[in-house]
């Protein structure tokens, strides 16, 4: 019998690589978007493979339910989302909204679909907070320090509260930061993104701050190996997924600069506000878990999205 899963955000950056995979394992996918930053391109490769549904909505959508409903998904993976932290500070209604008034109406629709399990993006830096003891574990206090942050760490207990009500499966897979192809360099975070875009078009990429700060960056591949993992493991639990190794912004830009052939020196401006120096955190529980490890390693990561963009 063919597995049925919902992808809320499938046709974004990561949700359009989780599609690919799931129809790699042929399962039966519905994709919910509402193309704010999605692109219907990403889907291009999975609907030569596979026939994937695609429904054009905000997740706050009053069809939402029907939707869910009529499809019957086994297990939702739900993406979509308000994911940038500045537009969260200059408006946190409209981040709550759709963070967790529209995480709490797909949860409702989940439960009311019967669906077996939902599999939540959450976040390895923002709901932790700048403070928290490095490399970050699951049990560290939660003090985010943008609305963003707030949202994520908010929903936490409306999953536990719908599986102790409706019996609604969970796992949180809480990411670093994410790359890869099809990441959209005009959007915030994706400095890997950003970065090879510019070199790749002769121009002196930017660095905000002296360089030194560090990230942990994790493959999107690796990234939805994991959610996939999680639909028979990780039952009721967080999960940090990433690959627990600091990178400084200027090793990064050292190793794009090899990969894309560039040989300039980069810009210097002032760091941005709220940016934190050091984060990196610790997926050894996903491995116990999930049995999953960031099978790429940074080197390979950086090359096949170099490759990919330079395609494009």
């Amino acid at each position: 019998m063919t597995r049925k899963a919902i992808v809320t955000g499938g046709a974004g950056f990561v949700g359009s690589h989780l599609v690919d995979l799931l129809v790699d394992h042929e399962w039966d996918v519905l994709v919910l978007d509402d193309l704010s930053s999605g692109k219907m391109e990403h889907l291009a490769e999975a609907r030569q493979r596979a026939k994937i549904g695609i429904h054009i909505t905000d997740i706050r959508a009053p069809e939402l339910g029907d939707v869910m409903g009529r499809f019957e998904p086994e297990v939702v993976f739900h993406l979509a989302a308000q994911s940038k932290v500045r537009p969260s500070v200059d408006d946190p209604v409209h981040d709550a909204e759709i963070n967790v008034v529209g995480t709490v109406g797909l949860l409702a629709a989940a439960a009311a679909a019967g669906t077996r399990k939902v599999v939540f993006a959450s976040s390895g830096g923002a709901i932790y907070g700048g403070a928290a003891k490095l490399p970050v574990k699951e049990t560290a206090a939660k003090n985010p320090e943008s609305p963003y942050g707030i949202s994520k760490k908010i929903v936490e207990d409306y999953f536990r509260w719908y599986h102790q009500m409706h019996g609604l499966a969970y796992t949180l897979i809480a990411p670093a930061n994410i790359y890869g192809p099809r990441q959209d360099p005009a959007l915030e975070g994706g400095v890997v993104a950003i970065f090879s875009h510019a070199m790749l078009k002769g121009r002196r990429p930017t660095i905000f701050g002296d360089g030194t700060q560090t990230r942990d960056y994790v493959y999107v591949g690796d990234i939805c190996d994991a959610f996939l993992r999680a639909v028979g493991d990780g039952d009721g639990m967080l999960l940090n997924v990433g690959s627990g190794v600091e990178t400084s912004v200027l090793e990064l830009y050292d190793a794009l600069a090899t990969a894309t052939g560039f040989d300039d020196e980069p810009m210097f401006e002032d760091p941005k506000p709220g940016d934190v120096a050091r984060s990196v955190i610790d997926g050894s529980k996903a491995k116990s878990v999930l049995g999953w490890e960031p099978w790429t390693n940074l080197k390979q990561g950086l090359a096949r999205t170099v490759e990919w963009y330079r395609s494009q």
